[in-house]
């Protein structure tokens, strides 16, 4: 399967054959290599605009999940750095030059919402806005009611369920994570091409859930 899905990553194939099969841990559907895909297409698709080294961002986008901490573990906010080290020792070995593998590894450590680092270079600016574009829109909506089936949440309060007279609580309602983290993505791009992509893909979201709660 490995070179079959490499072909997807063109022209960073040969670089992709070897990077994924550390590319994901664990079984979460959210995590997987559908998703390092999806990534690496919004990545490409930002690079087109803005420029950055494709080599370093596709590496950083095919490692960026290599260590898998689930979303209710008290590490989660530690995913990335831990991932960061890990592919800066797989590249390491791959040969890298230092300053490539430390390029790489920032844009890992980067890209995550959890972990609050500062995007310094171009690299990670583009990755951390692929992989949050990735968090809305319809894929987004799909990845949320994923994991709260994963984490054994429900869909949503049944007495409340846009929580206006309660407080937010994503771990216990699917729909609550709308309102706590994913409708606040959008306005924390990086690029003038991913603030684009997502400005589209936030109005595809509020769409989900006007049409859920009309539903119900």
């Amino acid at each position: 399967m490995t070179a079959s899905i490499a072909a997807a990553f063109s022209p960073f194939e040969d670089l992709a054959r070897t990077l994924i099969p550390y590319a994901t841990e664990g079984d979460d559907g959210s995590h997987d290599i559908a998703h390092i895909l999806r990534v690496f297409k919004n990545a490409m698709r930002i690079r087109a605009e803005e420029g950055g080294d494709g080599r370093v961002l596709a590496a950083a986008v095919l490692l960026h999940d290599c260590v898998a901490v689930e979303k209710n573990s008290p590490l989660r906010a530690q995913a990335s750095r831990l991932a960061a080290e890990k592919a800066s020792g797989i590249l390491a070995g791959l040969g890298w030059s230092e300053a490539d593998v430390s390029a790489a590894a920032h844009a890992v450590a980067a890209h995550s919402f959890s972990a609050n680092i500062a995007p310094e270079t171009l690299e990670a600016k583009i990755l951390q806005d692929a992989d949050r574009l990735d968090a809305i829109g319809m894929v987004g909506a799909a990845r949320c009611f994923y994991i709260a089936g994963r984490m054994g949440s429900g869909l949503y309060d049944p007495a409340d369920p846009l929580a206006k007279e309660r407080p937010l609580d994503d771990k216990a309602f699917a729909i609550d994570h709308f309102a706590v983290k994913l409708f606040k993505l959008a306005d924390g791009f990086q690029t003038a091409a991913g603030r684009a992509l997502a400005a589209a893909r936030h109005e595809r979201l509020k769409t989900v859930l006007d049409l859920f709660i009309d539903e119900i």
